[in-house]
């Protein structure tokens, strides 16, 4: 009789560990090891967000600041219109395409490219660029100044550069890194965003 006591009261453990199992066990929502590695490593470098309306007084700054004014703002879209107007700058810089520059570039930078596609047209110099890869983008940093907001993007990219001139025709692989600055009124109506500073970087 105790023998069977036991098998009765072993076989209820059983279906009560089996059931705590299957509920604590239980994969709720998407798990990190579900999303893509790029996904990933973008929520890791986004900052948090406040879980409650900051103090009077408490100014926020980065991407919070970015997003408290335009909350439909999204990193990865802004980085692929970024590395977009990259590479439709470089090509408009080397053919000498001055409106298409105009668009994109402030005054200041705008007489820079066009000092210098002057200067190539003086010696007698054309130019074209292949891009060998599609560039890489990366959010370096954000800034916010009232509702003036300058994000910075590093960027890699490998082009071929194609030049004819008075002593013939040249062909040159380069790598290159630099951090261009790009800058938006978020009040504004007005969707794009504008280059307002070049540096280098390190490759």
């Amino acid at each position: 009789m105790q023998v069977l006591e036991l098998i009765i009261i072993a076989g209820l453990a059983a279906i009560v560990l089996y059931q705590l199992y299957s509920v604590l066990g239980r994969r709720v929502g998407r798990q990190p090891e579900d999303q893509p590695a790029a996904e990933v490593a973008a929520a890791a470098r986004a900052p948090k967000q406040p879980l409650e309306a900051p103090e009077e007084g408490v100014a926020l700054t980065g991407l919070a600041a970015v997003r408290a004014q335009d909350p439909g703002f999204e990193v990865n879209r802004f980085l692929q219109g970024a590395k977009a107007a990259y590479e439709m700058t470089v090509r408009a810089f080397a053919s000498g395409d001055r409106e298409t520059l105009r668009r994109l570039l402030s005054p200041q930078v705008f007489a820079s490219f066009d000092a210098a596609i002057a200067a190539r047209e003086a010696e007698g110099r054309t130019e074209s660029v292949e891009f060998l890869h599609q560039p890489r983008a990366d959010l370096d940093r954000a800034e916010v100044l009232g509702d003036l907001a300058r994000m910075t993007v590093r960027f890699l990219a490998e082009f071929r550069s194609r030049s004819t001139g008075p002593e013939g025709e040249a062909v040159d692989d380069r790598r290159t890194a630099e951090l261009w600055t790009f800058e938006r009124r978020l009040k504004s109506k007005d969707p794009n965003w504008t280059l307002v500073h070049v540096d280098a970087a390190e490759a």
